[in-house]
């Protein structure tokens, strides 16, 4: 079992930079793909990016690409989400994600665990 919580996320303006930590527990974790996910109010939650088990392949939503970056450390069981060029769409909840498996476009039903969530505002 791998249990996820997320921090980082905060009210940021429009252009500004975020950085998203999940800190990962559980023995499994260098094995498993990872990703990170949002859901803005009103709307179904989607896939952000993902990474896999050695952190050399990274897909990226079309909406994030060339803005977000998506790292892990295996040594401390964390996965990063680097957000850069914030804009008011982004605002939304963002979870980690243990994957079951991934693609350009992960879908939810890929999510072996969740993470809590963590808030990200931006403001314009």
């Amino acid at each position: 079992q791998v249990q996820l919580v997320e921090s980082g996320g905060r009210l940021v303006q429009a252009g500004g930079s975020l950085r998203l930590s999940c800190a990962a527990s559980g023995r499994t974790f260098s094995s498993y793909a990872m990703g990170w996910f949002r859901q803005a109010p009103g709307k179904e939650r989607g896939f952000v990016a993902a990474i896999s088990w050695d952190g050399g392949i990274t897909p990226y939503a079309d909406s994030v690409k060339g803005r977000f970056s998506i790292s892990r450390d295996n040594a401390k069981n964390a996965v990063y989400l680097q957000m850069n060029s914030l804009k008011p769409e982004d605002t939304a909840v963002y979870y980690c994600a243990a994957l079951k498996w991934y693609s350009d476009y992960t879908p939810i039903s890929a999510v072996d665990y969740w993470g809590q969530g963590t808030q990200v505002t931006v403001s314009s």
